[in-house]
């Protein structure tokens, strides 16, 4: 498992790589990227029930 001290040392050079502003970007299109993914695994699913079994479970 890693350590707390080198996932901040991650987030601190993608802060001093990319900058603030582009970070949520990249995570917005990661996540789309997910999203198309698992659609394309479940190719008789539509969106909807894509988006419902990617969502976590509640408690």
């Amino acid at each position: 498992m890693e350590s707390p001290g080198k996932i901040i040392l991650v987030i601190l050079l993608a802060f001093i790589l990319f900058g603030a502003k582009k970070l949520p970007e990249f995570g917005s299109s990661a996540g789309k990227a997910l999203f198309e993914f698992k659609k394309a695994l479940n190719p008789g699913l539509d969106d909807s029930e894509v988006e419902k079994k990617s969502q976590p479970k509640e408690l």
